[in-house]
């Protein structure tokens, strides 16, 4: 219901003309963020940050969620349609992965107690036209450290 609500709301201000200009790239991504975020929760994970930054570093972690007792850092990649060739979460390079890990560390960094267990995710969502969402979730897509 509450997923209802969002994409109506969303719906509303696009009709409304009050939906911020942002480019169509960045709008497909918070859509897709929105999907994420409540595919994982009828995963069962419990969504605790969404869009986090550091004053420290460049860059967000788009969703921080708990499954049972591992802190899971979700990276989503949204794409309109499907490729066989360049899939959603090839765009998660190495140079990517760095930033991520780096953006990790600082969120542990500040949590009273590190976290018995933590892993990356990515989560591809495609929004292809007159079709729902599909996701391909990648848990534990790559390694907290880099070696």
């Amino acid at each position: 219901m509450l997923q209802r609500s969002l994409r109506r709301t969303a719906q509303f201000s696009r009709i409304a003309s009050r939906e911020p200009k942002l480019p169509p790239h960045l709008i497909v991504g918070t859509r897709g963020e929105d999907e994420a975020l409540f595919y994982l929760r009828r995963e069962g994970y419990i969504v605790i940050a969404r869009q986090w930054k550091s004053v420290m570093f460049p860059g967000d972690l788009d969703l921080i969620a708990w499954q049972d007792d591992c802190l899971c850092v979700i990276e989503v990649k949204t794409r309109t349609k499907r490729s066989d060739i360049f899939t959603a979460e090839s765009a998660v390079n190495e140079d990517k992965r760095t930033t991520l890990r780096r953006l990790a560390r600082a969120y542990v960094r500040r949590m009273p107690m590190p976290p018995p267990h933590r892993r990356f995710d990515i989560v591809s969502v495609y929004l292809e036209l007159n079709r729902p969402p599909r996701f391909e979730h990648f848990a534990g897509a790559f390694a907290w450290s880099a070696t």
